[in-house]
């Protein structure tokens, strides 16, 4: 199987392409030569924004494109219009985020999605990523898989949701855990979400599918009582409800990485069902694992964890959290 990948350094194109070098497969990275390629993949250089920037990419023969972009959607539609005669199938990394807001718990694949154009400029990310979406459908039609992740958390995460929990955690001492305890969450393991797509790809699927764990699967609690096994720290987490951390001014998702309180928001986020896609194959590890394999990379680096320049740096300041846990 000759695969194409457009990126393939970072994170979730990182774990596309080992996964696929593990299979035996003959892997090609285009990007941009910023990061180093995983061992076993080979390079085509290029740069999707600028002028004649898929001039690599003018001649070649792949049976699967997998694209993560998540910037403006013509990037999308330059590179799958230029494939489309030379590629057997094209798999688009999208997001939930696409589906119009609010979604209602229980919604699936079938779910009310945003406006989006294949030709529009970068202009919101549920946009950006619908536009890319019927991009790769007007070049690709029913050769086209679209990979409706959620929350992505694993080893290499250059967003720092999962990072900042464990770094924090490891320091110890009283923690400012977010309840309730049992709040069901909805992610997937970057690794899971690569295997089941590289693996639903080859076998001819297309079409929507959101990659989530199933309901049930992981809750806050887990989570971060995983963070603190995986380190070994004994931090105490002082479990503090929603509406206390509401009236302190503390922001969900970005000071609290994951954390949603419940209510509309997490419903949307956290409560899709995703039995098309574990009908058609997708396991999903337990958390733990998710965690101390998240940890070791950390613990591995020897520096800091990498986080991307468009993405601010998510975690709550050390004194806001003194003083509430004080208080």
């Amino acid at each position: 199987m000759k695969l194409l990948m457009l990126g393939g350094t970072e994170f979730v194109g990182r774990a596309f392409a080992e996964d696929a070098s593990a299979r035996g497969w003959d892997v090609t990275l285009f990007h941009r030569g910023h990061h180093p390629a995983p061992p076993g993949t080979r390079t085509l250089r290029g740069d999707r924004t600028a002028p004649e920037g898929l001039a690599a990419l003018a001649t070649g023969e792949w049976d699967l494109v997998v694209d993560t972009w998540g910037g403006a959607p013509t990037a999308v539609r330059d590179a799958a219009r230029l494939l489309s005669d030379r590629a057997g199938r094209y798999a688009y990394v999208s997001t939930r985020s696409v589906y119009a807001y609010p979604a209602p718990a229980g919604r699936d694949e079938s779910g009310i999605v945003v406006d989006g154009s294949p030709d529009a400029p970068q202009t919101g990310y549920p946009m950006d990523k619908r536009g890319g979406e019927i991009a790769a459908l007007d070049a690709f039609g029913d050769r086209a898989l679209l990979l409706r992740a959620g929350l992505i958390l694993g080893p290499y995460e250059n967003v720092g949701r999962l990072p900042w929990w464990l770094n924090r955690i490891a320091r110890g001492g009283p923690v400012l855990a977010p309840g309730p305890r049992a709040l069901p969450i909805q992610y997937i393991d970057v690794r899971d979400l690569a295997h089941w797509s590289l693996g639903a790809a080859a076998a001819g699927l297309g079409g929507p599918y959101d990659l989530v764990c199933p309901a049930g699967h992981a809750t806050m609690g887990g989570l971060l009582e995983a963070c603190v096994a995986a380190t070994g720290s004994g931090a105490d987490l002082r479990w503090t409800e929603p509406d206390v951390l509401a009236a302190a001014g503390i922001e969900p998702w970005s000071e609290l990485p994951v954390w949603l309180p419940p209510g509309e928001l997490h419903e949307h986020m956290y409560r899709a069902d995703v039995s098309k896609a574990v009908g058609a194959g997708l396991e999903c590890r337990p958390v733990e694992e998710t965690v101390a394999d998240t940890w070791a990379w950390l613990d591995g680096l020897g520096g800091p964890a990498p986080q991307r320049p468009d993405r601010p740096a998510p975690g709550l300041d050390p004194e806001r959290e003194a003083a509430l846990l004080g208080a």
